[in-house]
């Protein structure tokens, strides 16, 4: 059987519309066993995943697990990385701005014990994952918006500078001619950053961060920062991100959705085409204008990706390799 019939087979009968009522509530035996059997294996160690091709991100990742580091430290590093690649446009300085020419920014941080921190439409500060790190470690919050985790950031020693470079200004100043909002697929084959790791100790941790969609409304706000959209972590089970059209991901709760789909016995490949399924699948979606792609790991140290269409990638470093690997996609006409 095809693999584009079999998602949309199992989108329509069995596991492929397991409401997630019953992930929370099923006792099935069978089940109990498999996650059981994710809980005790033996991860693979170190292991970090990161969407698109981010090589000294996850780099800098694996090393910090290298030298015994936490995937905590190893994830907020990692994505520290690529916020302060200019050249990126859609992380961190550099990244093109909303539709009034500002720059926000939105990131997310889990931890091993399931505690979460956020900050979204954040302005002139750069590395707004270590601000969400913040967030979760010395407020009694998961999120802050806008002004007041700015004010927030600046409270703990983080500088305000000007994000919007004279790059992403002049191609901001270009989109202004006609100002026409059209979201494009593999806007330069990169986007978002999701990174997840796997450390000495077995302990999973993972961190979402993104400057949105270019031209946004202002205020939009996508689900890098949203725990369950483009990010989740459970440390007896896996973890998930997303990148790519966040309202979509948002929709599926696609992060959630795919750890659930381990808990009950999927591998993370298997986590991530059915969770592509949920949306390809959806009456009347018309999902050739817009890209989601996946990346997601076990407790075992297994890994899978899968996105809508083709040219999503994500960099992984395991066994003492860093490579970058195209991820299989949906839409083959």
């Amino acid at each position: 059987m095809k693999r584009r019939n079999f998602i949309k087979k199992a989108s329509v009968t069995g596991l492929g519309l397991v409401a997630v009522s019953s992930a929370f509530t099923s006792c099935d035996e069978t089940s109990e066993k498999k996650e059981a059997s994710v809980a005790m294996s033996k991860p693979i160690r170190p292991l970090v995943i990161a969407t698109w091709d981010t090589p000294l991100a996850v780099e800098t990742a694996a090393k910090i697990l290298q030298n015994g580091g936490s995937a905590l430290d190893a994830v907020e590093q990692g994505c520290r990385i690529e916020e302060a690649n200019e050249k990126g446009q859609s992380v961190g300085k550099g990244g093109l701005p909303d539709r009034d020419g500002d720059v926000t920014l939105d990131a997310c941080i889990m931890n091993d014990k399931g505690d979460y921190g956020a900050v979204l439409g954040v302005k002139n500060i750069m590395h707004v994952i270590s601000v969400a790190r913040k967030v979760m470690e010395d407020t009694p919050h998961v999120m802050l918006v806008a002004e007041g985790a700015e004010q927030f950031a600046v409270s703990k020693g983080f500088k305000r500078e000007n994000l919007l470079t004279e790059a992403s200004k002049k191609a901001w100043e270009a989109w202004k001619v006609k100002a026409e909002y059209k979201p494009i697929i593999n806007i330069e084959n990169h986007d978002t950053i999701g990174m997840l790791a796997i450390d000495e100790n077995g302990n999973i941790s993972g961190a979402c961060t993104t400057s949105g969609l270019a031209y946004k409304m202002a205020g939009r706000v996508g689900d890098s920062p949203i725990i369950g959209g483009g990010l989740f972590v459970d440390n007896e089970i896996g973890g998930a991100s997303a990148t790519g059209l966040g309202e979509e991901v948002l929709k599926t709760v696609g992060s959630f959705l795919i750890v659930e789909l381990m808990r009950q016995g999927k591998s993370p490949q298997e986590a991530c085409e059915i969770a592509i399924g949920r949306i390809v699948n959806k009456p009347g979606k018309d999902f050739k204008n817009f890209q989601v792609g996946y990346i997601a790991l076990n407790k075992q140290g297994d890994t899978g990706a899968y996105s809508i269409h083709e040219w999503f990638n994500y960099t992984l470093f395991q066994d003492g390799e860093n490579k970058n690997i195209k991820s299989d996609y949906f839409n083959k006409i």
